[in-house]
């Protein structure tokens, strides 16, 4: 993408502690109305930051847990990480399946340091960067999602009825997703 973005017209006048906590805010009421951890992270940040409602479309359900399963990489991560890449990943044009591009090994190299920054806070705040781990941090145990059983009690459980569940960690993800892109320079108030 490139270049510095300015925060979205109705937010500019927060400061940057107020953008952070409405960040969350953001990311907690489109998990409780919405759903989908991934696609409701990046639904935050679009909010305040305005970038291609693409990656909002492409951080669709079938990436957070895969799909359901709850089996794979948390969906809020995903949802961050996705918006990070937006700012920071390697284009396309640093591809090639004809030859070593030293930039493009470079450009790699600087997005997934700025992604892992993303994941150290998520181990250090739920102790995993997985679905199942984050659950068992929530609710004590982790829930497949696929099986309408489960289902239902992940919902008794308070999945998108208790703001400390999952809506906290998206709303965690949103936050901290835009604090990476305050402290890079990336965004600016």
């Amino acid at each position: 993408m490139g270049g510095i973005v300015r925060v979205s017209g109705k937010y500019r006048n927060l400061s940057r502690a107020e953008l952070l906590e409405k960040s969350y805010a953001l990311g907690v009421a489109f998990e409780a109305m919405s759903g989908s951890c991934s696609q409701c992270t990046a639904a935050a940040l679009h909010e305040i930051l305005g970038f291609d409602e693409a990656v909002v479309r492409i951080a669709s359900s079938s990436c957070g847990g895969q799909a359901g399963f709850s089996m794979g990489t948390c969906g809020a991560v995903v949802g961050g990480t996705m918006v990070l890449d937006y700012y920071f990943g390697r284009p396309a044009a640093l591809l090639s399946a004809e030859r070593v591009v030293p930039e493009g090994k470079q450009a790699l190299a600087a997005a997934m340091e700025r992604a892992s920054r993303l994941g150290e806070r998520f181990i250090r705040r739920y102790g995993s960067l997985l679905c199942p781990g984050v659950q068992t941090r929530l609710y004590g145990r982790p829930y497949n999602l696929k099986d309408p059983a489960e289902w239902d009690a992940f919902m008794r459980a308070g999945a998108h009825s208790d703001p400390t569940k999952c809506m906290s960690v998206v709303g965690d993800a949103a936050r901290w997703t835009l604090e990476i892109l305050l402290e890079e320079g990336a965004v600016v108030l």
